[in-house]
């Protein structure tokens, strides 16, 4: 690319435009006024990234006095990002894959420091016989998704323990934990197939939705969000407001570990796809096939003795171990939006916390306990398809990836039907159905302030430019995928 590039000035991908788009910095960026020839990848979109006259904003300052800093990425993965695009002539695979390694771990070591600072700052390289027996045994013995509880427990903390807790940014997780968690996240991603739209760019950017809206609950007082000016999380504010999800640092890593391998060695095709064809893991889980084979691996993954220390770091006691991998699986079993029992399940569990409906006895733990599990849910299942609740370039990006995936398993005789004949208004009815109903519990649920409004207004946006310019965008769909066939 940087051959294609102009004197004094710097060119970004497609990949980078989105990244920028999504963190709120779409003013950084211009597109080119044609597109690009790249050898080995034909037409490309590229973009300039303007300059401080350009832009009007001095980025330092721009970025960090932005609201949407947390939204995707933090200074440092955009500067990267840049810096990489400068120096080399295209982006190759690898090269992207190993940024959002790194993007994942920046992510997932401060909310390791919370965990260690709630635990008084320390990590003890424990060697509990009892603990090593329970990693062994946990999750054996039946299904996934047979582990799937209504309403998870979490763990409560009072307001005068959490002002006395050690803060996270000064204590370390120590080298070699550090390491073992590059090392899990980079094997994470090599076991993501090189699909279309499932795959570790889609994983990375469901982490990115969920890491704001985590950043995103509000004060009940003060309607503001969770970040301090100094940047850390004032847990003693959230007390009883966020149902216990924001003073539990485990519950945070949890979620957003889910976030990163909920779609593991996804195939390409949905799960009524490989029942009927009967493979090996539809024969053993039954339903929620691709769910609970992401579950599986990347839980035996994180149990290997290569990543001791890693666990060492997230629990040291078997409560918070069988904690943590009830989160992790009530989380990825929630990515499962197509299942019609537990679509049923969650509706009437809605209903029962959040409106006015008589009590259901099934749902016997404390409310705040079954709230918290609904807006967990929820949160992962707004981020699964928050390319619908973002930009319009976003969307469309995203929209056009998952048809290209859909319409490659419909040419390999792995779909009853072709998408592009239901594509424009099957995507009218996820809108009207699916999407802007979940923006609205977004709110409902009370604890993400001006992001659920935020989230609902972009969808429906996105809804009424879908419904104008949808038709023709398939058809762009269609005749991109004949050029790539030609090419190949």
């Amino acid at each position: 690319m940087e051959s294609t590039s102009a004197r004094n000035r710097i060119q970004v991908s497609q990949v980078t435009a989105d990244l920028l788009y999504d963190s709120g910095l779409s003013a950084w960026i211009a597109p080119r006024q044609n597109k690009i020839l790249v050898k080995g990848k034909g037409e490309m979109q590229t973009y300039w990234l303007k300059s401080k006259v350009e832009t009007g904003l001095e980025p330092s300052k721009s970025m960090s006095g932005s609201s949407n800093v947390a939204d995707a990425l933090t200074e440092s993965s955009v500067a990267s990002s840049v810096r990489e695009i400068g120096d080399h002539d295209g982006i190759e695979a690898m090269t992207k894959t190993q940024r959002l390694v790194e993007w994942n771990v920046e992510v997932l070591s401060p909310l390791l420091q919370q965990i260690i600072a709630s635990r008084g700052g320390e990590t003890v390289d424990t060697d509990d016989q009892s603990l090593s027996r329970k990693e062994a045994t946990i999750g054996t013995g039946e299904t996934v998704l047979e582990e799937f509880v209504p309403i998870i427990p979490l763990k409560r903390f009072d307001a005068g323990e959490l002002s006395k807790r050690q803060k996270a940014s000064s204590v370390d997780i120590g080298e070699e934990a550090k390491s073992q968690l590059r090392s899990y996240i980079t094997n994470v991603a090599s076991m993501y197939q090189d699909n279309p739209f499932h795959n570790f760019e889609h994983a990375s950017h469901v982490t990115a939705s969920v890491k704001k809206l985590l950043t995103r609950i509000v004060s009940a007082d003060h309607g503001h969000g969770l970040k301090t000016s100094t940047g850390e999380v004032d847990l003693v504010d959230m007390v009883g407001h966020s149902y216990g999800i924001t003073s539990d640092p485990l519950t945070q890593f949890s979620v957003v570990f889910s976030a990163i391998i909920h779609d593991m060695d996804h195939p390409g095709v949905p799960n009524a796809q490989l029942v009927k064809e009967k493979t090996r893991n539809a024969q053993i889980f039954k339903k929620s096939v691709a769910e609970q084979n992401s579950v599986e691996l990347a839980w035996g993954m994180l149990m290997g003795e290569e990543y001791k220390a890693l666990r060492a770091c997230i629990y040291q006691t078997e409560d918070d171990l069988r904690r943590f991998r009830q989160l992790v699986v009530n989380t990825v079993m929630a990515t499962d939006i197509v299942d019609k029992e537990l679509q049923a399940f969650r509706k009437s569990r809605w209903e029962t916390a959040f409106a006015d409906v008589p009590a259901n006895p099934y749902l016997s733990l404390s409310s705040d306990d079954c709230k918290a599990t609904i807006v967990i849910e929820h949160l992962i299942q707004a981020s699964d398809v928050s390319h619908t609740m973002q930009h319009w370039h976003i969307y469309k990006t995203w929209n056009q990836n998952f048809f290209m995936e859909c319409y490659a398993a419909h040419k390999a005789g792995r779909a009853e039907s072709d998408p592009s004949e239901t594509w424009y208004k099957g995507e009218l009815g996820f809108f009207d159905f699916y999407v802007i109903p979940l923006a609205k519990k977004l709110g409902s649920c009370g604890v993400f302030g001006v992001s659920s409004h935020e989230y609902l207004n972009y969808a429906q946006s996105n809804r009424d430019e879908w419904a104008r310019e949808g038709e023709k965008l398939v058809q762009e769909y269609l005749e991109k995928h004949k050029e790539m066939n030609k090419q190949q």
